[in-house]
């Protein structure tokens, strides 16, 4: 939770009502509030002053509102003012709720429980959404989405953003020999072995499609990307699936395809995703089982 106002005592109210249930953060300004949300762990919620000097509180929650990162975080305003004028500026600029000072606790806790348990129910349905419904991984339209993310975010920082595409080798052939329920069963281990492989949370491996993954690694470069994608390609060879109908090996074993970009003004998240596809054509036609890795254009 992020508690958000230019006056200290007023912060000190509210973070006594909830210091012992909750994780508090608190932002004496706007700007502090929206470099305190430029980060891998957001609040689950912010209170959030109106009336502050520099950015005020409608301008930070519209632009909160804005970013794709922060724009599902409820904002409950907190404010001195009553006017019904007030209160719908609040609500039109993204606020989920309108509370005024001073506040009671017993009703702002049951505020703040209310939309803390609508998030959480919002925040289940999008995982079931962006989940892959045979491997359990994240699905393609979530690394569409998180492409887009990471490649703005790594832009703004001046950081490199990694790319893995992954193909298992000679799957048609695993299917046609052993049947689809235990090539569903082949994809479900190797999207496991690929998950387990990437350590930092904010990594993602998703199924691109078909046999295919995709790992995108913020704030990697190419050596790095370069040495977690063998990592990969060794992860699932060790699980020494029987593979009789591969012409590369006896188990079933991945091509990998690895790029890597620091994102600039004027070009975009495609350049990476085709670098990549291209590297991994390359792994494929030079023998499979194998990393090449490429520079994005």
């Amino acid at each position: 939770m992020l508690l958000v106002d230019d006056l200290a005592a007023n912060i000190q109210v509210l973070y006594r009502i909830f210091a012992e249930d909750h994780e508090v953060f608190m932002a004496t300004s706007g700007e502090q509030a929206l470099a305190l949300c430029d980060r891998d762990q957001l609040p689950d919620l912010i209170l959030l002053d109106v009336e502050m000097p520099g950015l005020d509180g409608l301008e930070v929650c519209r632009r909160l509102k804005a970013n794709p990162a922060t724009r599902d975080i409820p904002i409950i305003f907190v404010t001195a003012q009553t006017d019904a004028l007030d209160e719908t500026r609040a609500l039109e600029a993204g606020g989920v709720d309108f509370i005024s000072k001073p506040v009671n606790p017993a009703v702002v806790r049951a505020r703040v429980k209310t939309h803390l348990t609508m998030k959480a129910q919002s925040d289940l349905l999008k995982a079931i959404v962006f989940i892959d419904g045979l491997t359990g991984i994240a699905n393609r339209r979530r690394f569409d989405e998180a492409i887009q993310t990471e490649w703005r975010s790594c832009r703004r920082g001046g950081l490199p953003l990694t790319l893995f595409m992954i193909d298992i080798d000679h799957f048609k052939q695993y299917n046609d020999r052993y049947g689809h329920q235990e090539g569903d069963a082949c994809l479900r281990r190797v999207a496991t072995a690929v998950r387990l492989q990437l350590g930092r949370p904010h990594d993602l491996a998703a199924r691109y499609g078909g046999e295919e993954f995709v790992c995108l690694l913020p704030e990697c470069d190419l050596e790095a990307g370069r040495v977690k994608a063998e990592e990969v390609c060794a992860a699932v060879e060790a699980l020494a699936i029987p593979h009789a109908g591969s012409a590369t090996a006896a188990v079933v074993t991945v091509s990998v395809g690895v790029a890597s970009a620091f994102p600039q003004d004027g070009s975009g998240a495609e350049i990476l995703v085709a670098a990549a596809d291209a590297a991994l054509y390359q792994a494929k036609s030079s023998g499979r089982n194998r990393v090449c890795f490429k520079p994005a254009a």
